[in-house]
């Protein structure tokens, strides 16, 4: 197996003395992922038993292909609503033609990954910026947790996954809650946070799912309504091909592909977040690759859709994980519990699966970060905030769409708008820098000095152009300009047509312009354009103080 492993893997290096930390921490994750993976599944519209079959193959196959060594892989709160929202379009959510989807879905997710992997694309995914995923991570929690109301409840309520409509119902509603239910359900949710805070380590979830289930079988609380898990399937996931429809692949394509990027996304950022602390790199693509290849195998033993995720990736490191052997200790713990433990779950409440996840997904929700980006950056901070509005408003998909729009268009309008400078000399630093930052800059007589801080391409040139003729135009005796290129990394042929056209205006009015500290790359393409046999050496200085003399 060495043969076909990377060097720095943890099965070619593995240490007899991280076992223990291994399987301690292997035995905390499982107990903590047996809820919230079948809490998870419930999310996605799926029955209770899916979640713990993506808890199984897919840990494994990660475990002995990823780079990270303490991530954990699983179903996880965003990737359930992806799923809820992507697939309950086609079918009703629980129904067996809407699990068959979602298992087509974990194949494509699988795929996409594995080819952007295997084509080394894991840059596409920088174009989602971290105000984008900020938004929309604290939009998409809102609406998980408010999708999870109905069970808090313990009554049915309208406005899928628009929480305005759902809060409307809920109040409209609020002669038909079940008290017990939402007595269970706000003790468990008190008990999951005070836990969290005192002792952020201690497998609370298993506690409450315990706890709740023994209140209800000896109380016979089912009987008064409140609703309950009742018969999880037994035994392990069997083996099964997903059903290829070409009708579903083009309607579920818009989902996996957002899966495939949030999913990939939240588990590159936890798992560099641990890698950074012990010392070891992460492989994006490598990541992307293991990550496709668990979604593949799992969609052949009905698991629904995975990804790293960032609470239990902190546990299982908090935990003392020193490599992959945690998750296939976790794996093997969840198989054992398909074989032996599943009728244990019948009396398990709604209610605290409701609570497992809200409690999970409202941690999400960062007020600090818009706050931050604000602060900084106002443009960030409102790329934030419109993404955020979006999906609350149109939905999930949409919604980030919308946000990597928005982004993409402001990383437009600042390029098309480049910062811009007139230099003046600070002899005692032997330096030129920006007049506006330092009033008592020197001057030179009839001369402009005027640093452009961007590459130059088709859409900037024109504003450029017209900042200069205004610079000039202020200046009335400038007979020379001075170009700093010092910050121009690239040049296309559209932007040195136009400023040779700028340039030879000029020079019909006995202005003259010479360029310094020009980039090789940039001087290669003037040259190529013929600046050097029309212009000469005035393109050509290697200083400021050279194109001065």
């Amino acid at each position: 197996m060495k043969k076909f492993l990377p060097k720095n893997h943890w099965l070619v290096n593995y240490q007899k003395h991280d076992l223990k930390n291994d399987f301690s921490a292997g035995l905390i994750v499982a107990i903590m992922l047996i809820p919230q993976g079948m809490a998870y599944s419930m999310l996605a519209g799926l029955p209770p038993v899916i979640g713990l079959y993506a808890s199984t193959i897919p840990l494994i196959v990660y475990a002995l292909l990823g780079s990270s060594r303490q991530l954990a892989v699983g179903p996880v709160a965003m990737v359930s609503l992806l799923i809820l929202s992507g697939v309950s379009t086609l079918a009703e959510p629980g129904s067996s033609e809407y699990v068959s989807h979602v298992l087509l879905l974990s194949l494509m997710v699988g795929v996409i990954q594995l080819a952007m992997g295997l084509f080394r694309l894991g840059f596409i995914v920088n174009f989602l910026s971290h105000a984008v995923i900020s938004g929309f991570t604290s939009a998409a929690a809102l609406i998980i947790g408010f999708s999870q109301l109905k069970h808090l409840l313990g009554t049915d309520l309208e406005g899928g996954k628009n929480i305005f409509l759902i809060i409307a119902d809920a109040v409209r509603k609020m002669g038909d809650i079940n008290l017990v239910t939402l007595a269970i359900g706000l003790v468990s949710i008190l008990i999951l946070i005070m836990f969290k805070k005192k002792l952020p380590r201690f497998p609370t979830p298993l506690l409450v799912v315990v706890g709740s289930t023994l209140i209800v079988y000896f109380f016979n609380l089912d009987n008064m309504g409140v609703s309950i898990i009742r018969e999880v399937p037994g035994g392990l996931p069997q083996f099964s091909l997903p059903g290829f429809n070409m009708e579903s692949i083009i309607a579920l394509l818009p989902a996996a592909l957002t899966i495939s990027f949030v999913g990939f996304m939240e588990s590159i950022a936890v798992a560099k977040k641990i890698a950074s602390k012990e010392k070891y790199k992460i492989n994006s693509n490598q990541e992307l690759t293991s990550l496709g290849t668990a979604n593949i195998a799992g969609s052949f033993f009905s698991a629904s859709p995975v990804t790293g995720g960032f609470s239990r990736t902190a546990v299982n490191y908090q935990a003392g994980a020193k490599s992959g052997l945690s998750s296939l200790i976790t794996a093997v713990l969840i198989l054992i519990t398909l074989l032996f433990l599943t009728d244990l779950f019948y009396f398990l409440p709604n209610a605290v699966l409701a609570a497992i996840i809200m409690v999970a997904v409202f941690g999400l929700i960062d007020i600090k970060e818009a706050v931050h980006l604000f602060k900084i950056k106002p443009s960030d901070g409102w790329v934030l905030i419109i993404t955020f509005v979006a999906t609350l408003v149109t939905g999930i998909e949409s919604g980030i769409l919308i946000g990597a729009g928005v982004s993409l268009l402001v990383f437009i309008w600042r390029s098309a708008y480049p910062h811009t400078a007139e230099l003046g000399y600070l002899e005692d630093e032997d330096i030129f820098k920006n007049t506006q930052r330092y009033p008592n800059a020197k001057l030179y007589e009839n001369t402009l000095i005027y640093r452009i801080d961007a590459s130059l391409y088709f859409a900037n040139l024109a504003f450029l152009e017209d900042r200069i003729r205004k610079e000039i135009d202020g200046k009335p005796n400038v007979n020379l300009v001075i170009l700093d290129f010092s910050g121009v990394n690239a040049i296309d042929a559209v932007a040195i047509d136009e400023l040779e056209k700028l340039i030879d205006e000029y020079a019909e009015a006995g202005v003259e312009f010479r360029l310094a500290q020009v980039k090789g790359p940039v001087l290669d393409l003037l040259n190529r354009a013929g600046w050097h046999t029309k212009y000469g050496d005035k393109v050509e200085y290697l200083t400021l103080k050279q194109a001065l003399a």
